[in-house]
């Protein structure tokens, strides 16, 4: 027996700085987790997932990823989703000083 689809997201990095990116609704690439477009249907999220994967010269590395719903937008449902909205952890830049 298959289990229930999930709502995802559409994650990948961007191709000239690296920072993690997520698709919006309106197809573009937004640093913020809570701009993405959370994807409620399996078919749909399998779309958008290689129309990302297709567009090489914007990101790499595109995949799905769990999410849910939250009061601003989607929230990131596993730690190392929630590892990857903060940016880098190798020093202090980029969404870290960003927040700061």
């Amino acid at each position: 027996m298959s289990r229930a689809f999930a709502p995802k997201v559409v994650t990948a990095n961007d191709l000239l700085t690296g920072e993690v990116v997520y698709l919006t609704a309106d197809d573009r690439w937004s640093p913020h987790h809570h701009e993405a477009e959370l994807i409620e249907d399996e078919a749909e999220a399998q779309l958008r997932l290689l129309a990302a994967e297709a567009r090489v010269a914007e990101v790499v590395g595109a995949y799905l990823a769990d999410a849910r719903r939250g009061p601003c937008g989607p929230e990131p449902v596993h730690f190392r989703e929630v590892f990857r909205t903060r940016g880098p952890s190798n020093y202090f830049h980029g969404k870290q000083a960003e927040g700061a």
